[in-house]
């Protein structure tokens, strides 16, 4: 455990949900070297700019009963409730959201890039432009 901290997680998972809400998932450890999970909901309030967390600390004598209990909870909903819900829906829209924030960060390093080449070009293009006569074109404004 990294500097005996009892907060340190040992192992997460981030699920993002939308744009306001996104859950967490951490491991943590105890000082008696003992292990439990906290479930995390932060939701984006973008009213005033702030984040509401809301935690659940989940011991390991009820990881059975937990799951047990979460799972019968989720197949009612979907078997019973409603059947003919496409829950897969979330999971494309989420990993084209995903594909489409990694464009754009590419695409941003890409054009960052460019510029900085571009830039590069016009201080070698300017040199040249400085020595040799005008063409009609650069005097025509």
């Amino acid at each position: 455990m990294k500097g005996n901290q009892r907060n340190d997680s040992v192992f997460s998972k981030k699920i993002r949900a939308g744009k306001r809400r996104t859950y967490f998932i951490d491991v943590r450890q105890t000082r008696g070297n003992d292990y439990y999970i906290t479930l995390t909901e932060s939701t984006r309030k973008f009213q005033d700019d702030r984040v509401e967390r809301h935690k659940i600390f989940l011991y390991r004598e009820d990881f059975n009963r937990f799951l047990e209990s979460l799972e019968e909870c989720i197949n009612y909903v979907k078997n019973e409730l409603m059947p003919n819900f496409d829950y897969e829906e979330f999971d494309r829209r989420q990993e084209e959201w995903e594909a489409n924030q990694e464009q754009g960060v590419n695409d941003y390093k890409q054009h960052s890039q460019n510029d900085a080449e571009n830039s590069n070009n016009i201080g070698s293009e300017t040199s040249s432009k400085e020595t040799s006569a005008p063409d009609e074109d650069d005097l025509s404004w």
